[in-house]
């Protein structure tokens, strides 16, 4: 019984001093855990791969981004190849060069700068392209945002279109629109190129 008594009381013991030593365990394998990481963190390995990966993505966003746009840029110019194809179109000779869209044969296309002259190549000078159809009609042919396409296709009165000579993000589309149904052509450089300014007034269609 004495001995059953003194087993107790040790057992006993070894409890309540485990219940005191347990928080401090704890408190010193939590000590370790947090000097392991921060040792981790600033070590100059750490550093140097979370300074990649933060800058790395980024980067890659924009690579993406600019893979992205270049390959809008490309569809653009072969559906522009191709409208050249459907309706037949030569380049303007350079003998051609520098006569008035009204005096040229038709079948052919070249570049303006929102004149009535046609010349057969862009140059250094901003120019957009015009297209002489085997119907007769001329055309403005560019690249404009869907929004102000969308104006055109809505036959809107007194509009504005406002197109380039290159596909870029604000001007994704191709747009062919009749020279005449143009009012004014103002050409302008911006910080992205050249941009040419066509007023619609009317779309004949709509008049009575």
């Amino acid at each position: 019984m004495a001995l059953i008594l003194l087993l107790r009381s040790r057992n006993e013991g070894i409890l309540a001093d485990m219940k005191w030593l347990y928080p401090g365990l704890v408190a010193i394998l939590g000590a370790l855990v947090l000097t392991a990481y921060l040792t981790a963190a600033w070590s100059p390995s750490f550093k140097l791969s979370a300074l990649w990966s933060q800058s790395s993505r980024p980067a890659d966003s924009r690579g993406e981004a600019e893979k992205v746009a270049k390959g809008k840029t490309v569809l653009q110019d072969v559906l522009l190849e191709e409208l050249r194809r459907t309706h037949h179109l030569r380049p303007l000779t350079e003998q051609e060069s520098g006569m008035k869209i009204q005096n040229l044969p038709v079948g052919v296309f070249g570049f303006s700068e929102c004149s009535e002259s046609l010349e057969s190549k862009r140059g250094g000078k901003p120019s957009l392209e015009v297209q002489k159809r085997r119907d007769g009609i001329s055309y403005y042919v560019g690249y404009a945002s869907d929004e102000d396409i969308e104006k055109y296709f809505a036959r809107l009165k007194n509009f504005h279109i406002l197109t380039f000579n290159q596909a870029t993000g604000k001007a994704p589309s191709l747009l062919e629109i009749p020279i005449d149904f143009v009012a004014k052509c103002e050409a302008r450089q911006l910080m992205e190129g050249p941009m040419f300014d066509l007023f619609v007034r009317d779309i004949p269609e709509l008049q009575s």
